[in-house]
């Protein structure tokens, strides 16, 4: 593990604190916690809870992060010569991503009259894009990907989905992102929702495809 990795994990998690801290001064009493579908807040709480998503996203950033970096050695598909320096680069990718997720729900949480649907749908549709990028480059494990009965039997079924995935990743997530900017509310949820099946049933139907003609 280097030491410059974990300093980038280290200053991803306290940006969101030092924001909250900065915020924490000039906040009301009583502040949203928790926004509907159509993103206005639908529940209120003491405005120190402006801390709890650094904190939740900040462990959920470490545990993911010491999961990828050590994947080899914890996965029992290890032997398939996993690539190192992939799940670093996704440790580090996923890491970023929930700080800007993290920022995104505190600002939402300091100005009420910022939907959060308006900035956490492209921002997912951003993550998913990037993801779709190094999906292709994924070896055989039981930990990250299309972890299906036919891609974990065979390897050549695995790679073939994966380079599948790739590319449909990178348009859903794309596609994501243009309709989080130009849509709203539950109209906005929806699309969002529906291209998150078909970046799922996509490759996972092609994955039994190519099974069954397999056989």
């Amino acid at each position: 593990m280097k030491p410059s990795n974990l300093i980038w994990v280290i200053v991803c998690i306290a940006i969101p604190f030092a924001y909250a801290f900065y915020l924490f001064p000039t906040l009301p009493e009583t502040i949203p916690t928790h926004f509907n579908l159509e993103g206005k807040a639908d529940a209120w709480g003491n405005k120190s809870s402006i801390f709890l998503p650094a904190g939740i996203l900040g462990l959920t950033s470490l545990f993911c992060y010491f999961l990828l970096i050590n994947l080899k050695s914890i996965d029992p598909k290890r032997v398939a010569k996993a690539d190192e320096g992939l799940y670093t680069k996704m440790a580090l990718y996923l890491v970023a991503f929930l700080s800007a997720l993290s920022l995104v729900i505190i600002y939402s949480t300091a100005h009420e009259g910022i939907k959060i649907s308006q900035l956490l749908f492209p921002l997912l549709g951003l993550f998913m894009a990037g993801f779709g990028a190094y999906m292709r480059n994924i070896k055989q494990n039981y930990f990250a990907g299309f972890r299906l009965p036919w891609t974990l039997e065979n390897e050549e079924n695995w790679n073939a989905t994966h380079k599948l995935a790739g590319k449909v990743w990178m348009i859903g997530g794309s596609l994501q992102f243009l309709s989080g900017l130009i849509f709203d509310g539950q109209l906005a949820f929806g699309i969002f929702l529906t291209l998150v099946l078909l970046m799922i049933l996509i490759p996972s139907a092609y994955s039994s495809i190519l099974f069954r003609n397999r056989f």
